[in-house]
């Protein structure tokens, strides 16, 4: 299984911190029985408040959430709504490097994990917040909290995983960066 400290060389070839947050922000709308995704603005990667924004403004009849990769790390599920704001975050470690990770679990009212470098490496990654996110979509909570236990798979290939299993996987792939 890849730690956290193994996924984060993925794509740069070194640590996280070297270059900038990369990933993708998707918005997710279901009108009529059918599945529309818009790109978010790329300050969704490092804001819960602007991710947040950005997916109400897509508010139509249907249900409306964002999907969030930062750097194929971590993921975060959101779902603002009139009685708040629902969310799942795929790593809590996570919150140790990433801003929005760490509002997430601030948010969640969830202490970060104190954990050394060295603990860091022996701790597989899970998931906090809402897992039940999406049930009334037709993702059920298990599926959810599977999903998020694939620790062998990055966050990009575990919201593939989301897509299909939800049945916006085409739309979801035409979105993806280089598509």
């Amino acid at each position: 299984m890849a730690s956290t400290s193994d996924r984060s060389s993925r794509d740069s070839g070194g640590d996280a911190h070297d270059d900038a947050v990369t990933g993708y922000a998707l918005g997710v709308v279901q009108e009529g029985g059918s599945w529309q995704l818009t790109e978010l603005k790329p300050t969704a990667l490092t804001s819960l408040e602007d991710a947040a924004r950005q997916v109400r403004a897509l508010r139509t009849e249907g249900a409306s959430f964002g999907l969030v990769d930062v750097d194929h790390e971590f993921f975060v599920i959101l779902r603002p709504g009139p009685s708040g704001m629902r969310l799942m975050l795929s790593d809590a470690t996570a919150s140790l490097d990433y801003d929005l990770a760490a509002d997430v679990l601030d948010e969640l009212n969830v202490d970060a994990p104190e954990l050394s470098d060295e603990e860091l490496e022996d701790t597989d990654p899970w998931g906090e917040g809402d897992m039940a996110i999406l049930e009334d979509l037709g993702l059920p909570e298990g599926v959810l909290e599977i999903i998020v236990s694939e620790t062998d798979l990055y966050a990009d290939e575990q919201l593939q995983s989301v897509a299909e299993r939800m049945g916006f996987a085409e739309e979801f792939e035409r979105h993806l960066p280089g598509s």
